[in-house]
């Protein structure tokens, strides 16, 4: 990103800017990837901003209302400014095609793609913090899977991990392993669960398993939910608050 352009930002008062698709070529898988990316009102040049990385970020803007949310709470002082990268599983030449069963059983491949060439893309063009504590991924069902996989094997690099009812007992039992193998960093965890034909009782054990384990988690249930939008989006905005940690209230 140019000086211009990121000066052009800071005379926006209210809300965020959400770009055009940008692809990146992946080396790490093989094949070629898009994400959008959200730009907050007013930011700075002197500063670096946390990011956030969602997966399944088509359907978190379209269904999510995410872009709204965050333009709300960043106002309100809710949540501090931070940019979002809205990943698309999808293969950019044939939409159709959805990798992400794929890509959110914990492959290596994909964790390297994140850590290798996502990030330091956006360092490059974006005022974005490399900082662990910094840098949070967010997903729903498979992709809150996903979430857990990264607090596994990159904890280095991802502070914070976000799960909307993440996956099933039998994904879950598969992946704990690499947490009791493994050494990780201490995370800061958000995870949630409707209580009608959602993913609660997997979980709660992985809520137990991870705060076991140590690091710090915020487990949401939301009473009547189900394995849907109406239950996700109720609870993106503790998703965010406990990823992202509170903003600064605006001036009287």
């Amino acid at each position: 990103m140019t000086a211009l352009f990121v000066g052009s930002f800071a005379c926006m008062a209210f809300g965020g800017e959400l770009s055009e698709n940008t692809r990146i070529e992946s080396q790490q898988l093989g094949y070629a990837l898009q994400y959008r990316t959200y730009t907050p009102a007013g930011i700075r040049p002197d500063r670096r901003y946390p990011v956030l990385l969602v997966t399944d970020g088509p359907w978190y803007i379209a269904q999510g209302n995410m872009v709204d949310t965050l333009d709300a709470m960043i106002n309100a002082g809710t949540i501090p400014p931070v940019f979002v990268v809205f990943v698309d599983n999808r293969d950019p030449d044939d939409l159709a095609q959805n990798r992400r069963t794929d890509e959110f059983m914990c492959k290596v491949a994909y964790v390297n793609f994140y850590t290798a060439e996502l990030l330091p893309a956006l360092y490059r063009q974006y005022p974005i913090s490399p900082r662990r504590e910094d840098t949070s991924i967010l997903g729903l069902s498979f992709g809150g899977l996903n979430s857990a996989c990264f607090g596994a094997l990159a904890s280095s690099r991802f502070g914070g991990i976000g799960m909307h009812s993440p996956a099933s007992d039998r994904h879950i039992e598969a992946m704990l392993p690499l947490y009791r193998d493994g050494d990780q960093e201490p995370l800061n965890v958000f995870i949630s669960a409707g209580t009608r034909r959602d993913n609660l009782q997997a979980a709660r054990k992985l809520a137990a398993a991870l705060e076991q384990d140590g690091h710090e988690v915020t487990f949401e249930i939301n009473r009547g939910g189900t394995h849907d939008w109406d239950n996700w989006r109720d609870l993106l905005d503790e998703a965010l608050v406990t990823l992202l940690g509170p903003g600064q209230a605006p001036a009287p």
